[in-house]
């Protein structure tokens, strides 16, 4: 039997790509003697470093020129199946220009773009709440469209969720001893909570609290008093949750990120649904105004409802949170 060729497409972002990796592992798990290739914006290739479930990544361009230059040198690939994470026009487009035998992607109830199912072969409805089963969801029903028998017992719940990251490498300098991590920034500014209040909270902390941030986000991070700065790519980003003792974030990528690996925190959470973006797994618990509107608002200024979360809140929640961590331990 030929090999099964299978295409994911997943360009971006941290957060996004994190939640999609279980869902890849499921397909590999019932697929074991596929290649399985990664289509992914060359920002957040570091993310799938040594991913033993995907056997090639290619990065792609943000142009569009970019994009379907790299789709029409994959047709050559003759993919059995593709899988469009991402919902989108630009990368429903992106996966029927590659050509192949199927693509599936969300239904157009629930697809980002609702324009984009046009261009699947086979639409796969989910029920899921949060992003993570949705896309393992997605994966099955794709399984399914591509004709291929599914190895006995390989059904969506039986399958662990597994988030399989690489180890990340040292950048910069971090405290000696333990110390919470923080990302204090966000895709949206809605999303952030104010410099402000992350001052206030490292007074509060009995640990030192570590703001991490890419290079370019220095002079944003040194408004903030009392903390310890590090800037780092993703290898570094990565290395510094590995140490870290627990986690405070927003709803952005670094704190998916330590919720894939099981760290303890706290998420500070305003205008999107927790229930479907929060972090996943139970080890980091939700702060969140009981009057929040979920309106996914993109403005650029923190939602009014992420306001109404104070310092205090989120250091007595960390307590809490560590307290139960440590339980867990020693149980």
């Amino acid at each position: 039997m030929a090999e099964l060729r299978i295409l994911v497409i997943r360009l971006s972002s941290m957060g996004d790509v994190i939640h999609t990796l279980p869902a890849v592992a499921s397909l590999k798990h019932r697929f074991p003697h596929s290649h399985l290739t990664w289509l992914v914006r060359p920002r957040w290739t570091p993310l799938l470093e040594g991913n033993p479930y995907v056997d090639e990544v290619v990065a792609v361009e943000r142009s569009v020129s970019a994009s379907f230059a790299e789709a029409r040198r994959l047709r050559a690939r003759h993919f059995d199946l593709a899988v469009d994470f991402q919902g989108l026009i630009q990368t429903a487009l992106l996966g029927a220009a590659a050509r192949p035998r199927k693509l599936a992607g969300f239904d157009r109830t629930q697809v980002r773009e609702r324009w984009a199912a046009l261009f699947y072969s086979s639409e796969v409805p989910t029920q899921a709440a949060h992003v993570v089963e949705r896309n393992l969801e997605l994966a099955a029903g794709a399984e399914l469209a591509a004709g291929t028998e599914l190895a006995a017992g390989a059904g969506a719940a039986n399958l662990p969720r597994t988030f399989p990251l690489p180890p990340g490498a040292p950048e910069g300098s971090l405290p000696d001893g333990r110390f919470i991590l923080a990302s204090p920034f966000a895709g949206w500014g809605s999303k952030q909570w104010p410099l402000e209040y992350w001052s206030e909270l490292s007074g509060m902390l009995e640990l030192p609290l570590v703001v991490n941030g890419p290079p370019n986000s220095e002079a944003e991070l040194r408004k903030i008093r009392g903390v310890h700065v590090h800037l780092s790519g993703i290898p570094g980003l990565i290395d510094a949750t590995r140490r870290a003792h627990a986690v405070i974030g927003v709803d952005s990528g670094p704190l998916h990120l330590a919720a894939a690996l099981g760290k303890p925190g706290v998420a500070i959470y305003g205008p999107t649904d927790p229930a479907r973006n929060g972090p996943y797994g139970g080890t980091i618990r939700v702060l969140r105004s009981a009057e929040a509107l979920t309106d996914y608002s993109r403005g650029s200024q923190p939602h009014p409802s992420i306001l109404e979360i104070s310092p205090a809140r989120v250091a007595r929640m960390l307590t809490s949170v560590l307290e139960t961590s440590s339980t867990r331990c020693t149980a």
